[in-house]
């Protein structure tokens, strides 16, 4: 997994995408299998009448939650605590993996079993406890496709939604011994459970992560659909939960809001097959979560981009994204991709993730999924203005805009470059359909019209007024 991600963050998004897009079937499977995904999503809120009051509850739920962090997170720390539960704090993704390694080190542990969590990913975990001799193995079984092949996940729910049966087939015959060119899905899936089942029955200790977290009650719940979570926790001496600050609800009873939001808006199932609720450890086996900041208070300090961390991590916004879609999830070379990714890592890095917000149509598709009303593209709009203000856009573009900007702000050179325009199109295309023209990668010009609408209006449009 490590040389894969040093080699994405050396390419921007549209480099990365545009090797993606090098493989076209791929690219319209992949389009169409998440495109389906999103129909899904459709079909089963639209039974729901509802639906978009849960949406706005689930909002306003969480923006309580936001605007009185600081206690709700003392209040789930003493009640956690009440419970027998060992409760740490981590400033960034550096103390959250030190923390994680001092406790498998403290238990005499080199061996890991973990379910999927995307706060580890953003930490590289993986990677930290590798290098420091612990072995990790990924229970959840998309995640440990990726992880046979060395790559990081695409999707946050779907984490190998881009490769292909006879691909993880391949995976499975190179490192769990099943027979060549063997792809058909139930016996895959038949060898992964027999592969993992020996990992979940010999490893001592497991690490989840937590999709939510009730600050009344000290518990936290952890929602899968092939109960791995539970096998490695219910199985391990130690269990470690990794959690995002954000992930708190005030109530127990707001669990039954956001439950019914998570799965329809991910893979259109009216639920998670198992929704896990962890509070007080079994005897003798101590359960360690630890709060994780790494970055998110100054994400809630930036007013414009504080609803961000709303954010319940189900992937609708991923699977409706037409960028997306066409581009994978690994050209955006950060843990969470698709446009809450794209929100989330400038705040993080602004300059190593700049170019991110611009991997966007802005058509507002995000948005209106959203399960919690998360203002997606508007955020990614504003990203764009801070990024291009902080100096961090690329020469290119800014210095484009600035002549952009100039030509559109004056009538009379609008109307010179749109004759110059026409007349380059008309007599020399080939200065405007080169390679150096990233729009003619994918397309051809258009054919240029012989006036221009201004033009047109003055001979037609005042004429059909004066009658």
């Amino acid at each position: 997994m490590q040389s894969e991600m040093e080699n994405s963050t050396t390419k921007d998004h549209a480099e990365l995408s545009e090797e993606f897009n090098r493989d076209e079937e791929r690219v319209n499977w992949h389009d169409e299998t998440l495109w389906w995904i999103r129909q899904k999503r459709d079909k089963i809120v639209h039974q729901l009448p509802e639906w978009e009051q849960l949406r706005e509850a689930a909002s306003q739920i969480k923006l309580n939650v936001l605007s009185d962090l600081h206690n709700y997170l003392q209040q789930f720390e003493a009640n956690a605590i009440a419970n027998g539960v060992h409760v740490h704090w981590a400033a960034d993704a550096a103390e959250h993996n030190q923390l994680v390694h001092q406790l498998l080190t403290n238990a005499g542990v080199t061996q890991m079993v973990k379910s999927k969590s995307m706060l580890t990913e953003e930490c590289g975990l993986n990677d930290y406890l590798a290098e420091h001799g612990i072995e990790v193995i990924d229970s959840d079984l998309g995640e440990r496709i990726v992880q046979l092949a060395g790559e990081a996940p695409s999707h946050i729910v779907l984490p190998c939604i881009h490769k292909k049966k006879e691909e993880i087939g391949d995976l499975f015959h190179k490192y769990l011994g099943t027979p060549s060119n063997m792809a058909d899905p139930q016996m895959l899936t038949e060898a992964a459970r027999e592969h993992l089942r020996e990992i979940f029955l010999t490893r001592r200790a497991a690490l989840t992560g937590v999709n939510f977290a009730v600050a009344e009650t000290g518990e936290f719940v952890v929602c899968t659909n092939e109960g791995n979570a539970d096998m490695g926790a219910h199985l391990a001496d130690i269990h470690i939960a990794s959690m995002g600050i954000e992930k708190l609800i005030p109530e127990r009873k707001h669990l039954g809001v956001f439950l019914r939001l998570l799965t329809r808006s991910a893979t259109g199932q009216p639920i998670t097959t198992y929704s896990s609720h962890f509070k007080k450890p079994r005897s003798g086996v101590p359960i360690h979560i630890i709060l994780v900041d790494n970055g998110r208070t100054v994400q809630l300090g930036r007013e414009d981009f504080r609803n961000s961390l709303k954010c319940i991590r189900c992937g609708a916004c991923m699977n409706t994204c037409p960028v997306y879609r066409r581009s994978g999830g690994h050209s955006y070379h950060t843990a969470v991709a698709g446009p809450i990714g794209s929100i989330l890592a400038p705040n993080l890095d602004m300059k190593k993730y700049a170019d991110l917000p611009f991997a966007s149509t802005l058509c507002g598709s995000c948005s209106n999924v959203c399960p919690v009303k998360i203002d997606i593209h508007e955020q990614l709009y504003k990203w764009r203005q801070v990024i291009v203000k902080a100096g961090y856009a690329p020469a290119g573009k800014t210095a484009g805009m600035q002549v952009m900007s100039k030509t559109l702000s004056s009538p009379t050179a609008y109307h010179i470059a749109g004759k110059a325009g026409r007349w380059v199109l008309k007599h020399a295309p080939f200065a405007v359909n080169n390679k150096l023209n990233p729009w003619y990668k994918q397309r051809d010009m258009p054919e240029p019209p012989s006036e221009s609408f201004g033009e047109w209006y003055k001979k037609n449009g005042g004429k059909k007024n004066e009658q």
